[in-house]
């Protein structure tokens, strides 16, 4: 069980967030939708959303754009229990868009619209709450802070408020549109490493960061990397973490997929919850899967993010169910 200063949040996130925008109408491409639904979204605050379903006091660090969707932002963040105090605005920016085409059961394009620049990357030193990063039970981070300054800047300082203290994520949630080149972006990654307790990525981020798709010999590389917690998602294989003294794979839990967007970050806030109440490593990564399955069976991401009791309901009820394709093989 994390210990906290009293007053300090469970989980505090950094980085990208914005409006994310899915077609009413499944099966078409972008130019043929003519209804889109409007929703809270980028990964860190869906994180934070989901450590918050399940009861954990959470808050982002970002920035907006002074604008009408940069106001939702805000507003949606407290209703979906996140504290955006630290969320500031940067008015020359516009709030980002996010575009989604859904093609169940495992093909959903993204369309960014985050130029000349996201507000969220301009998150300098001076907008990091530093006591809280110190103090927070989970302090989470993305590899896309990184991907420019002064955001990659701030987020090497509140690394190095932090310690390397206990549960320090680094979600390897690497995005190519996003970097000057896969080069660029490893160096980074590897650099991040160093600051970093533990990482969790799919088989193509784990190769970016430590040059390994085997999932085994990727979760030892970031072990020696000095990370105390390794967790790899395999797709149709599940999920692999390692530490230094347990191996634990959990098979994918199989559902009817909706959009899989939003699943790894369902993902990651149950993942967060496990770690903090302490729990074995086997029941937490089994309770991720769930939560990441169920976000996969919904149409948005931050609104989809499941309670507590709905993931213990699903796991109830698929107890002893074989197992076959599933969330995690789009996450």
């Amino acid at each position: 069980m994390s210990t906290r200063e009293p007053g300090s949040f469970e989980v505090l996130t950094i980085g990208r967030v914005g409006i994310d925008l899915y077609p009413v109408e499944t099966g078409r491409t972008l130019d043929e939708v003519e209804t889109f639904t409007k929703s809270l979204g980028g990964s860190p605050a869906n994180v934070a959303i989901a450590a918050a379903r399940h009861g954990r006091r959470s808050a982002l660090v970002s920035k907006t754009g002074a604008d009408a969707f940069g106001r939702f932002v805000h507003r949606e963040l407290e209703r979906l229990g996140v504290d955006a105090s630290a969320v500031g605005t940067t008015p020359e920016l516009q709030t980002p868009l996010t575009f989604c085409e859904i093609f169940p059961p495992d093909d959903f394009p993204l369309t960014f619209y985050r130029r000349p620049k996201a507000p969220d990357l301009e998150i300098g030193a001076g907008d990091v709450p530093l006591d809280q990063v110190r103090a927070a039970g989970v302090y989470w981070s993305t590899v896309t802070g990184l991907s420019e300054e002064p955001s990659r800047s701030a987020h090497h300082a509140a690394w190095a408020a932090r310690g390397r203290a206990p549960l320090t994520v680094l979600d390897l949630d690497y995005r190519p549109m996003f970097w000057p080149s896969a080069e660029e972006a490893s160096r980074e990654v590897r650099r991040a490493l160093t600051q970093v307790t533990v990482a969790v990525g799919n088989l193509d981020e784990c190769e970016v960061a430590v040059g390994e798709r085997d999932p085994r010999r990727a979760a030892e590389a970031l072990l020696e990397a000095g990370l105390e917690l390794a967790v790899v998602k395999q797709g149709p294989r599940g999920v692999l973490a390692m530490t230094r003294d347990e191996v634990v794979e959990s098979p994918p839990i199989p559902v009817d997929v909706v959009n899989g967007l939003g699943a790894g970050d369902g993902f990651g806030g149950a993942l967060c919850h496990g770690l903090l109440a302490g729990w074995p490593l086997e029941r937490t990564i089994r309770f991720a899967n769930a939560a990441g399955a169920i976000v996969a069976t919904r149409r948005e991401c931050s609104t989809a993010m499941p309670s507590t009791e709905e993931v213990e309901g699903l796991l109830a009820e698929r107890a002893g169910t074989p197992t076959g394709g599933g969330a995690d093989a789009i996450a």
